[in-house]
């Protein structure tokens, strides 16, 4: 049997994060092979994280990939079992190499999207790169939803409190206004880019609402389905994207700050972990 040194389980560990004795032991069962102990090491991760995967995963993080100058760009949902794990280093880069493989591929499902290779870390695809995770964390990782939008985008995900992502796809303009408007999206939780797009079964219902609350008033018939018309100006500036006060500064619109940098809003994505 080959000569087990401390040096090799050492460069071992290094290669792998996993405990002293376990890379030991997996060497001893594999002749000092130290591949063929890596192989081991992972096959039995893979069976452990079976095991597992029934877990709850609770926790998470978005990863996004944006920019006005690439051609597509994308939005991934990745959970985990805890709070320490979702804002670690490793899971924070796993997240945001999910998302740039989804924006530079053709993967429709999480199956996919794994076999893609890793684009931190050459010669891995990112299911070895999950594996290799549990392996060393012992926490289930499941990927939940994700969205690739074509064109220009903008992104931002908020990780303090609630855990948000958003992906805005647009025209021209530049990074920083496009993230500008994600974050516009993050903080008020718009409907739709225009009026148009939003579920004309809720505003038919805040119609009929402003209605009953204006005949309520006492006003005449003959004026209310004008005043409701009125009034709805005030839901759609509160519920419509474009109609919205900017955050950064409530004077003009989201519609006029995008106008003003020569940006047009197409669409956007905005999902709150844990929340479909």
């Amino acid at each position: 049997m080959a000569e087990i040194t401390a040096a090799l389980v050492r460069e071992l560990r290094d290669e792998t994060g996993l405990p002293m004795m376990d890379c030991k032991k997996a060497l001893q069962e594999n002749n000092g092979d130290k591949e063929a102990a890596k192989k081991n090491l992972r096959e039995r991760g893979i069976k452990l994280g079976a095991s597992r995967s029934s877990r709850e995963t609770a926790f998470g993080r978005f990863g996004i990939q944006a920019g006005v100058d690439k051609k597509a760009g994308a939005i991934v949902e990745v959970k985990c079992e805890s709070a320490p794990v979702a804002n670690s280093e490793g899971f924070i880069q796993f997240a945001n190499d999910l998302a740039q493989a989804l924006a530079t591929s053709n993967a429709t499902t999480a199956d996919d999207l794994l076999n893609q290779p890793c684009p931190s870390q050459p010669g891995k695809t990112l299911k070895d790169v999950k594996d290799d995770m549990f392996n060393r964390i012992r926490e289930v990782f499941n990927i939940g939803r994700m969205k690739r939008l074509e064109g220009s985008t903008g992104g931002y995900s908020h990780n303090s409190g609630t855990v948000s992502g958003v992906l805005v796809g647009v025209e021209g303009g530049n990074d920083v206004a496009a993230k500008d408007v994600s974050m516009h999206v993050a903080a008020m939780h718009p409907l739709a880019v225009v009026k148009e797009e939003i579920d004309p079964a809720l505003v038919a219902s805040e119609r009929e609402i402003l209605r009953a609350a204006a005949l309520a008033e006492g006003k005449p018939a003959n004026i209310v389905d004008k005043m409701v018309e009125g009034r709805l100006k005030n839901f759609y500036a509160e519920k419509v994207l474009s109609e919205q006060p900017f955050v950064k500064e409530n004077t003009q619109t989201v519609a006029a700050y995008a106008s003003g940098h020569k940006m047009k809003i197409k669409q956007f994505v905005h999902w709150v972990l844990g929340k479909e």
